[in-house]
């Protein structure tokens, strides 16, 4: 034996008792999963001790400011504050307009904001770099498809849980990060579709690691593989953006479809490596989603379930334009809200699938702050037999705002337009409620609130003012301005929420200023008549002495006739309005928009610099914080 041989089986030998590439593709299949999930962990923990950490500095400064009043520096001295006691208020303002209010638009209607944008690239790279880190095999050859193969679909497998959890109403992510489950939503898609590359990267380097394919096409795991991957295939081209706005239930009905084959395929295809443990969870996280859901929906309609002691939630539909039904019912004693929050509705009649569910955000307010009201009008109701009041106004009636649960519905096509037929007929249907949903905002730490509402983003925002009415008035909130801005198309909307706009406006205590602005983007004629009826009203008072009463009552509860109420004709000028409110703010303020995805563009723009730079920060100008709940599907 020479000496070349001999060193040849001895490398021979020594390979064979180190690790092999079969050994260190096993292992690092199994490691690096598992790796992924402490990061992603970290990542939820810091994100949570973060947005708790700054809800928990509001409750503290509201209590310190009511504790110490005027005496307190920060907050009391506001105007003269400037300089390096400004700088953490400066430094979170930039955070602010970087990460939420510069964004990357695409088209139209699509936006991204840069945290979304860091959030999309950081988890690309994280799980890529799992993919494809460390597959140099013993034989020094690079990216060795055996190693990277598999894995790439064991990292993909490994998300499942994840992608499950920010897809459902209640899950421990929103819990702990303090992020409701519909902002998640962005997250949820995002990740299903870099999981879905990852998961074609497997399926297209197994094609040509085991060609030839056909002997394999009898074995049970490979087929449930395929229908796996054709599943989720047909899911992500249907839940693309078009296709969710012009055909939601068609995405919603396919949605369901492919999820669940997907998962039952996958289970199966998985079984061969014994990782199934990555897929079960997925069905228990859903069912308990479900179970929640369906708890919740017993308990909040039981009078539907054989409780006599529940009440009767049938609902009256009412057809207010084309656009536009408003749907309420009686308000149960045992369900609660707050403003801004959303519930699912369920109405057999109305939707294709017995417990299809829709959300929509609830309108009305959940208090009794209109009680001294009514009971003002009830004593003076004798006086006012002889006059029809706005309250008997059909569509004008505060009374459902904090008698009934309200919800105003832009009607499209599917289960909105079927609601509008309903409308239409004049029926009662039975309605299941589930909810609510999401979070509320908290506004009592803010000096200035401004509250911005297209169509039927009303329904966000009338509750958020009578909210801050209320709490102003019980010495919760410490803002002393608000500005209500509302655009429409017809003039004719105004009559949705006016005399609860007038009764809002009556109880708003003298050291809070309210301005109420309507900006009317169709045609000029229903402002001129609205201002017509108005100066009719103050015509009356030439007539008669008792003439003179009706008209005064008349203009007391008009709503244009309110000095600080303005209607006027065309979109609202948010550039302006809103540095024109930041120049005059000082303190906190928050901007908070339910609208269309142009008004939040618009408003985006408007609170950039140099609007909220950190040098008008360091002058004493306002902290400026921004909350947005956007139309449209994301």
């Amino acid at each position: 034996m020479d000496s070349s041989t001999g060193s040849s089986m001895l490398a021979a030998v020594a390979k064979a008792k180190g690790p092999t590439d079969k050994t260190l593709r096993v292992a690092r299949n199994k490691l690096y999963p598992m790796q992924s999930w402490y990061c992603l962990a970290l990542f939820i923990f810091i994100v949570g001790v973060f947005q708790w950490g700054s809800y928990l500095h509001s409750k503290y400064a509201r209590r310190h400011r009511n504790a110490n009043g005027e005496s307190d520096p920060e907050l009391a001295s506001e105007r003269s504050v400037r300089g390096v006691r400004r700088i953490p208020a400066a430094l979170a303002n930039f955070y602010r307009v970087i990460a939420f209010r510069w964004t990357l638009e695409i088209g139209k209607s699509y936006t991204l904001c840069l945290s979304e944008v860091f959030v999309t690239v950081a988890y690309i790279v994280f799980l890529y770099v799992w993919a494809f880190i460390n597959t140099t095999d013993l034989e020094g050859h690079k990216l060795n498809l055996t190693y990277w193969c598999n894995r790439a679909g064991i990292l993909a497998t490994s998300q499942f849980p994840l992608i499950t959890a920010l897809g459902t109403k209640n899950n421990l992510v929103s819990l702990v990060t303090g992020v409701s489950y519909d902002k998640l939503n962005y997250i949820h898609r995002m990740m299903a579709r870099v999981v879905f590359i990852l998961l074609w990267v497997h399926a297209g380097s197994e094609v040509v690691y085991e060609a030839p394919f056909q002997p394999y096409l009898e074995q049970t795991w490979l087929r449930c593989g395929i229908v796996s991957i054709v599943a989720i295939t047909v899911l992500m081209f249907a839940s693309l953006r078009p296709v969710r706005a012009g055909a939601y239930e068609f995405f919603f009905y396919t949605h369901f479809a492919m999820v669940l084959i997907f998962l039952v395929c996958a289970y199966f295809h998985t079984s061969y490596d014994s990782i199934t443990y990555w897929i079960y969870p997925c069905f228990a996280i859903w069912g308990l989603d479900r179970l929640i859901r369906v708890v919740r929906l017993v308990v909040f309609n039981h009078s539907y379930f054989g409780f006599r002691s529940g009440s009767n939630m049938d609902a009256t539909i009412e057809l207010l334009s084309q656009e536009f039904v408003r749907l309420r019912f009686h308000r149960p004693s045992h369900f609660h809200w707050k403003p801004g929050q959303t519930a699912y509705l369920i109405m057999p009649s109305v939707s294709r699938l017995p417990f299809e569910s829709h959300p929509f955000t609830i309108a009305s307010f959940d208090s009794n702050l209109f009680d001294s009201i009514e009971d003002k009008d009830s004593a003076r109701s004798s006086e006012k037999s002889n006059r029809m009041s706005l309250a008997e106004h059909a569509l004008g009636s505060s009374m459902p705002f904090w008698k009934e649960v309200v919800f105003f519905i832009n009607v499209r096509e599917g289960f909105t337009g079927r609601l509008r037929e309903a409308a239409l007929k004049g029926e009662k249907v039975k309605v299941f409620i589930d909810g609510p949903y999401g979070p509320s905002p908290d506004l009592g730490s803010y000096d200035t609130c401004v509250l911005i509402a297209g169509g039927s983003g009303v329904s966000y925002t009338l509750p958020t003012l009578l909210d801050i009415i209320e709490n102003v008035r019980s010495g919760k909130s410490d803002c002393r301005r608000v500005v209500f801005i509302w655009a429409i198309r017809d003039a004719n909307h105004i009559h949705w929420i006016d005399e609860t706009l007038v009764r809002a406006l009556q109880l708003a205590p003298p050291y809070l200023n309210v301005s109420i602005r309507i900006h009317v983007t169709g045609a000029s004629a229903a402002i001129a008549e609205l201002h017509q009826d108005d100066a009719d009203s103050e015509s009356i008072h030439d007539d008669s002495e008792h003439e003179d009463g009706k008209a005064r009552e008349k203009s007391k509860d008009s709503l244009v006739a309110l000095s600080n109420v303005s209607v006027e004709q065309g979109r609202p000028n948010l550039d302006v309005m809103l540095k024109e409110e930041v120049d005059a703010t000082t303190g906190r303020m928050s901007v908070n928009v339910c609208g269309s995805q142009a008004v939040a563009r618009s408003v985006r723009h408007a609170l950039r610099f140099p609007v909220s730079s950190p040098s008008n920060i360091l002058n004493g100008g306002p902290s400026v914080t921004l909350h947005i709940e956007s139309f449209g599907y994301a």
